[in-house]
């Protein structure tokens, strides 16, 4: 059996630079919140109640004097009254509390570590268990046997005698086939999808949709699928391995991006199980033939009309 993808060092690695990543980025958006509100506090002053101007930018920091008016003739004695009259207005309409302010600045520093802390914390664990996986995460499909605990076992000799080429290399071995190389893509018809290694019903052909991919796409599953035992993590980041749980055949993987696929049933379910249609089999509701996946699709028909198609051109 060949290991999962998401249990080489490469894809661990590549998980853990992408968390530490996000978290370095969270980490400057609370930096620049944060200073941002400093500055408000520091430079930004509230307008006075009654909407007129005063002069607190050039007289708060600077008051008027009375011993400088005394040296002044009347008329300027006169104006600097009137400045420092302007001046104790100013400071009426922003009278700030000095308890007030230290306890705003007290909450910011609180919100700022609380957050700080939470994301540290949170991408320390993401990192843990990507690097050092739980027993029950170690466990995972990717490790398990796809013959032992299955109620169908049969040798690798019997697979590859009842199976094609391509069902043995998914089914028996976790391949992949190519994008739109199988009928099954473009099935619409009522009915139901099975295992095409021991007849396991797995999707209903109601949950099926064209996610653009080039493999068949279901929004839910049907109890003899089984999904990989994987973290949080790890399932949003890179999905999950899906299997047949009668046969452990490897049918594709699962992602948690339903969401973006608005008007379909996955924008409800918030999952695309991507499955490879070689692995499986469509069963009409009319009755009629089962359809292999492992047929490659039928040509399309001509969408153009014939006054368009380039001309013939006889031989002679």
């Amino acid at each position: 059996n060949q290991p999962c993808f998401l249990q080489t060092k490469g894809a661990q690695l590549y998980l853990t630079t992408t968390i530490i990543m996000i978290g370095f980025s969270m980490l400057q958006i609370l930096f620049c919140v944060t200073l941002y509100l400093s500055i408000c506090d520091a430079f930004l002053v509230t307008p006075p109640k009654n909407n007129k101007p005063c002069l607190w930018t050039t007289t708060k920091l600077f008051p008027p004097s009375d011993n400088h008016n005394s040296h002044q003739d009347t008329k300027g004695s006169s104006s600097s009254k009137l400045r420092l009259s302007a001046w104790k207005n100013s400071n009426d309409n922003h009278n700030v509390d000095p308890e007030q302010t230290q306890i705003q600045d007290s909450k910011r520093r609180f919100f700022f570590t609380q957050t700080t802390s939470t994301t540290v914390a949170a991408l320390a664990a993401s990192v843990g268990a990507i690097m050092n996986p739980s027993p029950s995460m170690a466990a995972g499909l990717a490790q398990r046997s796809r013959t032992e605990g299955y109620a169908i076992q049969k040798s690798e000799s019997e697979w590859q005698s009842m199976l094609s080429v391509v069902q043995y290399d998914i089914l028996r071995n976790g391949g992949t086939e190519r994008p739109y190389s199988s009928i099954l893509e473009g099935e619409e018809r009522p009915g139901m999808y099975v295992c095409a290694g021991c007849g396991t019903p797995l999707f209903e052909s109601n949950q099926k949709f064209h996610s653009g991919t080039g493999w068949p796409s279901y929004a839910r599953p049907l109890e003899g699928v089984e999904m990989e035992n994987v973290n949080a993590a790890t399932l949003n980041l890179m999905g999950a391995e899906v299997r047949c749980q009668t046969c452990g055949g490897h049918l594709g993987d699962v992602f948690t991006d339903g969401f973006l696929f608005v008007g379909t049933p996955a924008f409800t379910s918030g999952k695309r199980y991507c499955i490879d249609g070689a692995a499986l089999a469509f069963v009409p509701k009319d009755g009629s033939d089962p359809v292999l996946g492992d047929k490659s699709p039928l040509p399309k028909k001509k969408s153009e009309p014939d006054w368009l198609a380039p001309p013939k051109i006889n031989a002679r």
